[in-house]
């Protein structure tokens, strides 16, 4: 593998609104070029979603052959799951335990599966049909989940519905909120949602171009009208700080807990660095930063200068 350096700036809290994008710093990462290293024939489709399990092992979900592969962090392949029921990829995320959920945003469902690619439950309307804003157990072209710090699961419902669901780590429904709108808690694409070591659930709430944050059982805390437009949000315990995917714009965003900004990282292009859809990311225990991208049909990966002396 090669690496190609990217600026590094000294991070400070700025807003959009008093600022202007081009004196936000830039993240001190640098792309790790030719990762991952797929096998001679391999490729990637719309790349959609990525997560990282407890042993820094990458998961990738895309619509292609193949849909679930996971990879080392040096981007060598260590499964890649065949045959699974998946009508359209597009969330993806690992538990504490390291299962792996899915969701399938055609098939209106919500997959848990083992790592071994066996499913151990789904969450889905009966007959895996379509449910309301209302239905306990229904969606309508969900996108993304986040787990609390319980286990407890949100559901990002989604592209037709506008909402967040609450299940326990079982999947019995708790309880949602949202409808369709521009106003406090209501959502316009509910396409992402991510929660932090205190409990509060941030939403991504895209068309919209805001995030939003609420309490543990869906009260409204306060929006952020002035980052861009979020597809995906991530939360870094380890950092207390939230990774975000423009994917409007084609960037990287860092946030703290407050919605300041801490920099942002890459532009729209076709180049390796580059973005075009990036459309859900995730971070490593290194600081490392894992991006998926629909129209480049990659995961690319950004790595912090001091952790590539591999």
């Amino acid at each position: 593998m090669t690496f190609r350096l990217l600026p590094l700036i000294v991070f400070y809290v700025t807003s959009v609104s008093a600022s202007v994008w081009s004196e936000i710093p830039q993240l001190p990462h640098k792309l790790v070029e030719d990762w991952p290293d797929l096998p001679k024939g391999w490729n990637l489709g719309e790349t959609v979603s990525v997560d990282v399990d407890s042993d820094d092992n990458i998961w990738v979900f895309h619509r292609g052959e193949n849909g679930v592969i996971q990879f080392d962090r040096h981007g060598k392949i260590l499964d890649a799951w065949k045959n699974m029921p998946i009508e359209s990829a597009h969330g993806l995320q690992v538990d504490a335990e390291d299962n792996i959920w899915l969701v399938d945003v055609s098939g209106h469902r919500i997959m848990k599966c083992d790592r071994n690619g066996r499913i151990r439950m789904v969450i889905a309307n009966a007959g895996m049909g379509t449910g309301d804003n209302d239905a306990p157990y229904g969606f309508n072209r969900p996108t993304g989940l986040a787990f609390a710090p319980n286990g407890d699961v949100y559901v990002a419902d989604g592209y037709v519905n506008s909402r967040v669901v609450k299940y326990t780590a079982d999947g019995k429904y708790i309880t949602h909120w949202g409808s369709k709108g521009i106003g406090d808690g209501q959502f316009n694409l509910v396409h992402d949602v991510t929660v932090d070591n205190n409990g509060r659930v941030y939403v991504a709430d895209r068309t919209n171009a805001r995030i939003q944050v609420f309490d543990a059982n869906g009260k409204f805390i306060e929006l952020w009208p002035d980052v861009g437009n979020p597809w995906g949000v991530h939360y870094v315990a380890s950092q207390d700080a939230i990774y975000m995917a423009d994917g409007h714009a084609n960037r990287i965003l860092k946030l703290n807990t407050d919605g300041g900004i801490l920099g942002q990282l890459s532009q729209f292009g076709k180049a390796p660095g580059d973005l075009d859809f990036a459309h859900h990311l995730s971070v490593d225990s290194e600081g490392s930063i894992y991006v998926t991208e629909i129209k480049n049909w990659r995961v690319q990966k950004f790595a912090i200068p001091k952790n590539l002396n591999e």
